[in-house]
């Protein structure tokens, strides 16, 4: 059998190590699916996913010129879900709107000031605070009054 890139092989397990998987494909042949390949997933260990003497599919990635066969399990079940086409429903789970969190407490709008009055108030309330922050933080800051009748 003259493997192709892309052709869909079955195969047995034949060692695990913490790279990758050994793949007995027949004919003497046997190839790799490095960790990468196993599954969609992120894989910490093989040996989670899969034991020896396994059945797998698995998508011929590449063939050397000495021999050696690259080979994805992952790439392997996406061909197959290609195959089935449009036509064949998945299976999918209803929107879930997100619950609500109790711990969030509603908190009216301060209400705004009603004069003009009361906003320059607040307005000097807050620049004379933000003011001594700035002082205290660089005691070197001085305010200088402008305007009172020349140099010093």
């Amino acid at each position: 059998m003259q493997l192709k890139v892309g052709d869909i092989v079955e195969g047995k397990i034949t060692g695990i190590t913490n790279f990758g998987l050994f793949v007995d494909i027949g004919e003497g042949k046997s190839g790799m699916v490095h960790i990468s390949e196993v599954a969609r997933t992120y894989v910490n260990d093989i040996r989670e996913h899969f034991k020896e003497n396994d059945q797998v599919k698995a998508k011929v990635l590449t063939v050397s010129e000495e021999g050696k066969i690259s080979l994805s399990i992952k790439r392997a079940l996406e061909a197959e879900q290609k195959d089935e086409g449009p036509h064949v429903k998945r299976e999918r789970k209803p929107y879930q709107p997100p619950k609500p969190d109790n711990s969030f407490t509603w908190m009216p709008k301060k209400q705004e000031p009603a004069s003009f009055e009361e906003m320059m108030n607040r307005f000097k309330q807050t620049s004379d605070e933000k003011f001594s922050d700035l002082k205290r933080k660089n005691p070197e800051a001085r305010r200088t009054k402008r305007g009172a009748g020349g140099a010093r």
